[in-house]
């Protein structure tokens, strides 16, 4: 109450107050949207993400039994063997893009990078277990970036809410409140200026017969 007693009743404040709950109005009405987006962006990285978790599951399975195959058929020791001669997996490229307004990572690169003659010189069942093991590690990347996702949106999501409820329930009824009080203010001075007035014609009307009344007319 005691901010709202502090506004000037003036015109120009109200309708100052008045453009501001105009603007307010429009923000709450983007940010609605806004979060709408969000979650159905949420909810669709959501399913993305259980789908690569199963296939995640699958490939992980493939990729067992092929070690498995690559043993039995090559022998352990050649495996232990290749596997050491393995390259080095390549660098993760890290870049994002937005989406409304959120920042979502893309992973990209992090696999183990093998040339065409090297596989020439292996055994087909190595060659396959290798294929298999590159196919989970990107299936795990973008799991990853899935996941991050995930949480970047459920925090805008959050935090557009917040947002929105405080123009809706606290932002907006206060610029109301200001709105109501300038105009009882404005009524209430106009009450006084038509009294005034009234007042100072009555009075100008008593003057006047009363210099009638002296020059004897």
């Amino acid at each position: 109450m005691s901010a709202i007693s502090n506004i000037r009743p003036t015109r120009l404040e109200y309708i100052r107050t008045k453009k501001r709950i105009l603007i307010a109005k429009k923000g709450l009405k983007l940010l609605k949207l806004k979060r709408q987006a969000l979650i159905l962006e949420f909810f669709n990285t959501s399913r993305t993400a259980a789908a690569l978790r199963e296939s995640l599951q699958n490939e992980l399975k493939k990729g067992y039994e092929s070690i498995k195959l690559a043993e039995m058929l090559a022998g352990a020791m050649r495996l232990e063997n290749e596997s050491m001669k393995l390259p080095m997996m390549s660098n993760l490229h890290v870049s994002s893009k937005s989406i409304m307004g959120v920042h979502i990572p893309k992973l990209k690169g992090g696999q183990t990078e093998i040339y065409d003659e090297y596989l020439l010189e292996l055994p087909t069942s190595i060659t396959e277990a290798i294929a298999t093991f590159n196919r989970i590690h990107k299936i795990v990347l973008d799991i990853a970036e899935k996941e991050t996702a995930l949480r970047k949106l459920l925090y805008e999501i959050e935090r557009t809410k917040r947002k929105s409820n405080a123009i809706e329930n606290v932002f907006v009824p206060r610029l109301m409140a200001a709105v109501k009080f300038i105009t009882f203010r404005l009524d209430e001075m106009e009450r006084d200026t038509f009294i005034m007035l009234k007042t100072v014609k009555r009075k100008m009307g008593e003057r006047e017969q009363e210099t009638l009344k002296e020059v004897g007319i």
